[in-house]
């Protein structure tokens, strides 16, 4: 679902890979692409369902980007172009959307696609039934209809900025899903897509592996096979990834910087570095009374010194977070107020609150009770964790005791963040080019499931994301999601921490590899390995 699901998050800078010359290798020419092969990649957390309407983690995403394939899809310098669909009409008041599909697409299974799958998987995003956290943009939509077997035309109430985006939601097979409750589909579990990757074999918990398409429509991907291996710890991932039973994993910084600075490792491996389409963030469960005072959040923001992040955690590698979209972008607002470590700062606001130390014991009580809370993370991720640490430190400093809390991937989603059962999470957004975040802010998207789990809720900004999502200039669009920022940052409903930097790295067999401000997995079906250096016959 990563398609769709960077898409309506939130947003990365056009044009922000900005090419580093020391961390990007430039690509072999004389390299002679060959098909086969086999590419090992380690996921720190399993998937949790295979079907994209269903799936709303990284995991399931990665998996269901190869799977699947949505009508439109962002090219590497972020620019809109068709996958299903090979052309597109926009009508003169900006309302209506005719696509042209591909012909002679077909499913895994053989069977043919057409616009009565894309109808279909439209009807199912708006079905009350179905326990989406993506149904919204597709209600936008006062009609959608399938004249003929390749022609599919969508027509909104109001223009849609996001309109044209939103189809590249992967698109799913009517034929296998028509007629069956959809939390209780086979798919779930064995997906069956138009994608470049075909679905092979998921042992929970072990590893999920796909085969190349040798039918998908824009030619079959060099490499035969993907194998993901869930390996929840980081530093194990990077014993596996030395010991060549890992091709692919994201370095964490110590791992970047230290630990693979050696000419053995760099005749091995290719590292990558560029800016992350993410945010780190602390985020306050807005339900529990113990945060529903500004200044309490204010407080805790002062007292966080967000550059010792960047240094101690990322060491270097980022930058400070101030709001959810990233700096540089068109989008973002560089005047909000911003809250410089201030200890001191903190204390006051604190006081102001009603927070003091009444019996001197060195932390904060109100009423009788102590300033105590948890911060719950997941397990894998080593910067959530050591920022976690050095948080709770520095909290401890004004008066606050903080419990740190690491869980496993799929319980911390189940059992704590989706039911909103914590105090406190660190965790991270990811940030399409689109700065639309309805969905993680607007105050109707707090269900179980949805992405609002903090429980934000401002009149003024659901009224800025309504207008936003519906104002096609972008000058306009600019001073509404300046003015969103605003109050976010007046607020604190997160303390934004920082925006890390991108650290994958890569077996050097594989070719075709170019960096581009949409990473290195935008052209994955274009890497390969020649035939001299596959490591894996079948």
């Amino acid at each position: 679902m990563k398609r769709l699901l960077v898409s309506l998050l939130l947003i990365l800078l056009v044009g922000a890979c900005n090419r580093q010359d020391a961390d990007i290798p430039l690509p072999d020419e004389k390299a002679v692409p060959a098909y086969g092969d086999t590419i090992i990649m380690g996921s720190i957390g399993d998937a949790s369902n295979l079907l994209p309407v269903l799936a709303s983690d990284s995991s399931s995403s990665d998996i269901n980007g190869l799977v699947y394939n949505g009508l439109v899809r962002y090219d590497k310098n972020f620019r809109i172009e068709g996958e299903l669909a090979k052309s597109w009409d926009v009508s003169e008041d900006s309302r209506t959307i005719t696509f042209h599909l591909r012909e002679g697409v077909t499913w895994h299974d053989g069977a043919p696609f057409t616009s009565a799958d894309v109808l279909f998987t439209y009807q199912v995003y708006i079905d009350p039934k179905t326990p989406t956290a993506y149904a919204d943009q597709y209600l936008q939509v006062k009609k959608a209809e399938a004249p003929d077997p390749y022609t599919f035309r969508v027509t909104y109430g109001e223009p849609l900025a996001t309109a044209l985006i939103s189809w590249g939601v992967s698109i799913m097979p009517k034929h296998l899903l028509e007629g069956v409750e959809i939390t209780k589909s086979p798919l779930s579990r064995h997906p069956v897509g138009t994608g470049p990757y075909r679905f092979k074999e998921w042992s929970a918990g072990e590893k999920i592996v796909l085969e190349a398409n040798p039918d998908y429509f824009e030619g079959a991907p060099y490499i035969k096979r993907v194998v993901y291996r869930i390996i929840p710890d980081q530093s194990t991932m990077f014993l596996e990834l030395l010991s060549g039973g890992l091709d692919y994993m994201g370095l964490n910084p110590i791992q970047f910087n230290t630990q693979t600075d050696t000419l053995a490792f760099n005749r091995r491996f290719k590292k990558y570095r560029y800016p992350s389409s993410s945010y780190t963030y602390l985020g306050y469960n807005l339900q529990r009374p113990l945060f529903q005072d500004k200044r309490v959040r204010q407080a805790i923001t002062y007292a966080i010194d967000k550059q010792e992040l960047i240094d101690g955690v990322l060491l270097g590698l980022g930058q400070v977070a101030t709001g959810p979209y990233k700096p540089g972008s068109w989008s973002y607002n560089p005047n909000v107020r911003t809250y410089a470590y201030n200890p001191d700062k903190a204390k006051s606001l604190l006081a102001e609150a009603g927070w003091r130390d009444s019996d001197g014991d060195g932390i904060l009580d109100k009423d009788g009770k102590p300033f105590s809370f948890t911060i719950v993370t997941n397990q894998g991720n080593d910067q959530r964790t050591k920022s976690g640490e050095i948080i709770q430190r520095r909290l401890r400093e004004v008066g606050i005791e903080v419990k740190l809390r690491v869980i496993e991937w799929a319980s911390f989603l189940k059992e704590f963040i989706n039911p909103g059962n914590f105090d406190a999470t660190i965790l991270g957004w990811t940030i399409p080019p689109d700065p639309d975040a309805y969905n993680v802010w607007h105050s109707s998207k707090t269900k179980l499931g949805e992405l609002n789990f903090i429980h934000y809720h401002n009149d003024e900004v659901d009224a800025l994301l309504e207008k936003g999502r519906h104002t096609l200039d972008q000058d306009a669009r600019k001073k509404i999601y300046d003015r969103f920022q605003e109050i976010l940052a007046e607020e604190q409903p997160y303390t934004f921490l920082y925006v890390p930097d991108a650290l994958p790295v890569v077996a050097s067999r594989f070719h075709g590899i170019e960096p581009a401000p949409a990473g290195i997995m935008y052209n994955f079906i274009r890497w390969y390995v020649p035939a001299s250096e596959q490591k894996y016959s079948r």
